[in-house]
């Protein structure tokens, strides 16, 4: 499909049939986002897959609370993004700028993992809201190492939606605020 079809199409899937995933089809989402462009070269992250049935409900249920999420267990796959050491130049570049560069890039990283999930056929959702400390013992993460961000994939068994986004206008201006 175009950019443009793509990027229509993609959105948050909270709704996953039962149909499993093919581990190629993971594998290039990954190939993805690992060729996503981060801050001085850097590539800050690490991608664990989980499919393992019990190991991926401990996880769902690490994702749920205040009634969040409560879908991530009909995910077939969850895709944890561990945030990895910067190289020397992305993190000076991050101290003396006062904006966390391996952030962003895990970010970019996630947005590549998620169109090309898309143009496989397969839904996604980031989630942020999940209880890092659990993740990170589930999954054999080094205390040290963060978590920013976990990703379902699945064949979504959902409607598109159409998105709500807010005026153009409203988000955009020429030369000056």
């Amino acid at each position: 499909m175009d950019f443009r079809e793509l990027i229509t199409k993609r959105q948050s899937e909270r709704q996953y049939d039962t149909r499993s995933v093919e581990a190629e089809k993971i594998m290039l989402c990954i190939e993805a986002a690992r060729m996503a462009p981060s801050a001085c070269n850097a590539q800050p992250w690490k991608f664990i897959v989980v499919d393992d049935t019990e190991l991926k409900t401990q996880l769902a249920n690490a994702t749920a609370g205040m009634g969040m999420n409560k879908f991530v267990i009909e995910a077939p796959v969850i895709i944890a993004i561990v945030l990895e050491k910067p190289n020397t130049l992305s993190k000076v570049g991050s101290v003396l700028k006062g904006k966390e560069y391996t952030l962003m890039d895990i970010g970019v990283a996630a947005a590549h993992f998620c169109l090309q999930a898309t143009d496989l056929g397969l839904g996604t959702c980031i989630i942020g809201w999940f209880d890092e400390k659990k993740v990170r013992k589930l999954l054999h993460v080094p205390n040290k190492k963060r978590i920013p961000l976990l990703i379902t994939a699945g064949y979504s068994s959902a409607e598109m939606r159409s998105k709500q986004r807010k005026e153009l206008n409203t988000v955009y201006s020429s030369n000056k605020y």
